[in-house]
């Protein structure tokens, strides 16, 4: 009985290593391998020519949106030039418009240049002197000062920021910056400026 219980024994000892030797030999299955002749080379890469038509339309349609703001600043600038090169003023007061003609100072290239590119400026003026309507630009203009009599329709740079339109004769250090077309009198003045009082004239290029 002793040795049948060892032999048992020693069959369950056993046991263990039959079954993980029988483990060892059973062949295990490995991944498969990624190819070594660059079939991952089918793959489009990021960048290169084969991108979605749809990506190339955006493209073009980018340099096309290019252009058009690169002709409308051309356009912009072609405006601007046709300002300047005018000496034309418009002056509207009351919804009333009037011409003036500017003479050809650093002053008035100075005045030309800031409407072209801000566009019209509006100036609240009032009565001075019984003489002139007087009212502060909000910038400076360069001055080309001069002693000058005036005349009715002479519009004039007081101080380098201060714009003022004769009615009437005065004699002082100016700079002219031009004159109302077809005014002569000062009644003639004053109707276009509507008489006496507070005004806001309006000054744009034409």
């Amino acid at each position: 009985m002793q040795w049948k219980f060892c032999s048992q024994m020693q069959q369950y000892l056993l046991l263990p290593a039959i079954l993980l030797s029988l483990s060892s030999c059973t062949p295990v299955q490995e991944d498969p391998a990624l190819p070594e002749n660059g079939m991952q080379t089918d793959v489009p890469a990021e960048g290169s020519g084969n991108e979605d038509p749809e990506n190339g339309n955006q493209n073009e349609g980018g340099h096309e949106n290019q252009d058009e703001e690169s002709n409308e600043n051309q356009n912009e600038d072609q405006n601007e030039d046709n300002m300047m090169e005018s000496n034309t003023l418009k002056l509207t007061v009351n919804g009333e418009t009037f011409t003036a003609t500017l003479v050809n100072n650093s002053s008035t290239e100075a005045l030309k240049e800031h409407l072209a590119k801000q566009g019209e400026l509006e100036i609240r003026m009032d009565d001075y002197g019984n003489m002139e309507k007087v009212g502060s630009l909000g910038f400076s203009l360069p001055r080309n000062d001069r002693q000058t009599t005036t005349e009715p329709g002479d519009l004039i740079l007081y101080q380098g920021n201060s714009f003022v339109i004769y009615y009437d004769t005065n004699s002082w250090n100016f700079t002219r910056l031009g004159k109302v077309d077809k005014v002569s009198t000062r009644e003639q003045m004053l109707e276009l400026l509507g008489g006496k009082g507070e005004i806001t004239v309006t000054l744009s290029l034409e």
